[in-house]
């Protein structure tokens, strides 16, 4: 068994080397290279807008802006565009916390308790425990995106006050610091803890003490604190088949900022990134200092293992969550990245600071493949990779994703159509009508109205939508608002008398947003 073992092995190995794209000396992608490739991504991804940047030993080589920033309006996007940054606030966020540290004002093992006494999980002994290291490590046992529902989407009426008090509801699906699962509640708190501990909000922390020294001067914290919006862009998604303009109300509100609310440009973040691969110092001769190199020595460093699936041509061994970032080793060289996601927009910040090289590339649709084959296309010319079209492999990803959720969707419509135009005697609905509640989402109401069923939450109405019978106590809410590919299960619990008490939700799609966590709702019939 040793000795086939071995042999496997090697056979494997020569096979990785013969597949492996091949290695030639790095260079740099030039700017016209650069443009091609994105006006081929804009095309290929249906994307309206993109803003592409490139640093390189502390200076801007590229930055530039590509189509058009809103298809109603028309205007062009340049580097100087707008774009909500999304997730990638999250380092602005453990930045913040320390620069709090190095002003001794905290520690990054104190407990969240000693700083906001009223918060609460759902196992006391984690409440006790919990530090801020953890607020920002994606540890807390919670599941994926685990209470999203009360940002997401917009709209809705939960306050700062409410999400505190309810993450204790939130049931937790692992132990405590033992599995990666991303979490945008913790970053809320973690953005309290700021405004709590140096006396200003988060938001005026975030430009008076980050974005005004860098002299990113047209950033903000959030999309309310713009000085100006004339060039902007408008979030954009695929509307029954068609890439249009949505609601920029519909993403996180104002109280989800130290998440994801950051309004930036590709210029602009170019600062940004220059100075966290200077470990902390800005400047024209790097002479000032923002954070320490401890402090930032903390902010790269893992704390949370993530999986790594498959190595790839990138050679990744290990993978892991540092504050704010994700880190991982490519062909040998450290990576340092964030992704950031909203309704209608992605974007995408990669560093390899031992190569002294930063990509931002930020996006007006919600194509995370767009961004990837930019970023990698740039990151494989500086690593020595040819002969691979990052383009063609994330189309065809993407392709495949959306063929398979696509077909699951409709093959459940197609069987709903089917009983609705067979069935002599519609399902019996009314044993199912009334208001039901979550401990911590609150209520909704399923009513007949028109001579149709209706899904209405009362705190955030977005969450609204016709009902359908599909299978056993099985309905499907089909949501108004089609921009959302959201659809849900909605299955009811009987008592030992055959009466509704309970229900659940589940997602349709394998392509929904993590956000709508549906899953962690529990309904009690009132």
């Amino acid at each position: 068994m040793k000795r086939k073992g071995i042999v496997s092995g090697f056979l494997l190995l020569c096979a990785a080397f013969l597949l492996t794209p091949a290695l030639t000396p790095a260079q740099e992608f030039t700017s016209h290279e650069i443009d091609s490739l994105t006006e081929l991504v804009m095309k290929s991804f249906e994307v309206p807008g993109i803003a592409v940047a490139v640093v390189k030993d502390d200076k801007i080589i590229h930055c530039k802006g590509y189509g058009v920033s809103s298809l109603n309006t028309r205007q062009k996007t340049d580097e100087n565009t707008l774009f909500a940054i999304a997730s990638n606030s999250k380092a602005f966020t453990g930045t913040a916390l320390g620069m709090l540290v190095d002003e001794k004002k905290l520690n990054w093992n104190d407990k969240v308790i000693d700083y906001i006494p009223e918060f609460r999980l759902y196992d006391p002994w984690v409440t006790r425990e919990f530090t801020i290291i953890d607020l920002l490590t994606h540890r807390s046992g919670l599941g994926l995106g685990a209470g999203d529902l009360m940002i997401w989407p917009g709209l809705n009426d939960f306050t700062l006050e409410d999400i505190i008090h309810n993450m204790r509801y939130l049931k937790p699906v692992s132990s405590f610091r033992t599995k990666y699962d991303y979490d945008n509640l913790m970053y809320i708190l973690a953005g309290e803890v700021v405004a709590r501990v140096s006396g200003m909000s988060w938001e005026d922390f975030i430009e008076k003490r980050i974005m005004e020294p860098l002299g990113m001067k047209r950033s903000a914290a959030a999309f309310g604190r713009l000085t100006e919006c004339a060039n902007i862009i408008d979030p954009h998604a695929p509307v029954n088949g068609k890439v249009q303009v949505i609601d920029r109300l519909f993403n996180f509100k104002e109280v989800g900022n130290a998440a994801g609310g950051i309004y930036s440009s590709v210029s602009d973040m170019s600062l940004w990134v220059m100075m966290q691969m200077n470990r902390g110092k800005y400047g024209d001769n790097k002479e000032k200092q923002l954070i320490s190199e401890n402090v930032h020595r903390a902010l790269w460093t893992p704390y949370t293992m993530m999986p790594v699936y498959n190595p790839t041509e990138y050679m990744t061994h290990f993978s892991g969550y540092g504050l704010g970032w994700a880190l991982r080793d490519v062909k040998g060289y450290l990576q340092v990245s964030h992704t950031g996601g909203l309704a209608g927009i992605v974007t995408q910040v990669t560093l390899l600071p031992e190569l002294k090289l930063g990509i931002i590339v930020f996006t007006n649709q919600q194509s995370g493949a767009a961004f990837s084959a930019i970023t990698n296309t740039i990151k494989d010319s500086y690593l020595g990779i040819t002969g691979m079209d990052r383009v063609k492999q994330y189309l065809e990803a993407e392709q495949k994703n959306l063929a398979s959720a696509h077909k699951i969707t409709e093959e459940i419509w197609k069987d709903i159509e089917q009983q609705q135009a067979q069935a002599k005697a519609k399902p019996e609905i009314k044993p199912f009508m009334g208001v039901y509640t979550d401990t911590w989402f609150g209520e909704i109401t399923i009513s007949e109205k028109g001579g149709k069923i209706r899904f209405d939450s009362k705190r955030s109405p977005k969450l609204t939508g016709e009902m359908f019978f599909y299978k056993g106590n099985t309905y499907v809410v089909k949501w108004d608002d089609r921009s959302m590919d959201a659809d849900a299960f909605c299955l009811f619990s009987l008592d030992e008398k055959g009466n509704p008490v309970g229900m659940k939700m589940k997602a349709i799609s394998p392509m929904t947003d993590f956000s709508y966590d549906f899953q962690d709702l529990e309904f009690v019939r009132k």
